[in-house]
């Protein structure tokens, strides 16, 4: 089923999250408020990706989730990662891909893509799970890179040390090379999970 983001979580009482979160948590929330208020109002999808990028990189600390979760693996909410000041990969991706839905951007554009990241030189054979959000303008082109890894966007051909394994997103999910969805992106229990604590929160209708 596809499930569409409204504006909920703009509309989130600041109030609200601190109920849920605690008041440590109402700065970074009325920061991402103003942030996409404003965005709503740009009309350059570009720019749009820069600053949503931005904006969570450089107020979200990196840390792994049994640093943050006291668990080997946990996708934390927007919300959630906001609570922590921290999160892992896919913690940023989350963050960055319903922050960009929220502004509108073309559901199809948009896929959380697991990748082998390459560390290391060139040279290097030795790699590790990896995500990332990938952008994509229409459906046949090449992908824009945002990653909590670096700060700038680059298209997938200038980030050789990225090999994409799948991608998903409420439509579906697309293995490596695919042009088409094939299954549906239910089938990934974290990503159930995730979408029900969300729905919880009041963040999607």
């Amino acid at each position: 089923m596809l499930l569409l983001v409204s504006q909920a979580g703009a509309e989130l009482s600041a109030e609200r999250v601190v109920q849920l979160y605690g008041a440590q948590t109402e700065r970074l929330y009325r920061e991402w408020q103003r942030l996409v208020l404003t965005l709503r109002r740009e009309p350059n999808e570009s720019i749009r990706l820069r600053d949503v990028n931005a904006f969570f990189n450089q107020r979200i600390r990196f840390a792994e989730d049994i640093e943050v979760w006291k668990q080997v693996d946990y996708w934390a909410t927007p919300l959630e990662t906001m609570s922590r000041g921290a999160g892992d990969c896919e913690d940023f991706t989350i963050a960055k891909y319903f922050t960009l839905r929220e502004l509108g951007v073309a559901p199809e554009k948009l896929r959380l893509t697991y990748v082998k990241a390459r560390i290391g030189d060139a040279a290097s054979t030795v790699t590790q799970a990896h995500m990332v959000l990938a952008y994509y303008v229409t459906p046949a082109a090449e992908p824009l890179i945002l990653d909590n890894l670096i700060g700038s966007i680059r298209p997938a051909s200038q980030r050789p040390d990225l090999t994409p394994v799948f991608g998903f997103n409420m439509d579906g999910i697309w293995v490596a090379g695919s042009k088409t969805p094939n299954s549906g992106a239910e089938r990934l229990t974290r990503w159930r999970q995730l979408l029900d604590k969300m729905h919880a929160e009041g963040f999607l209708p």
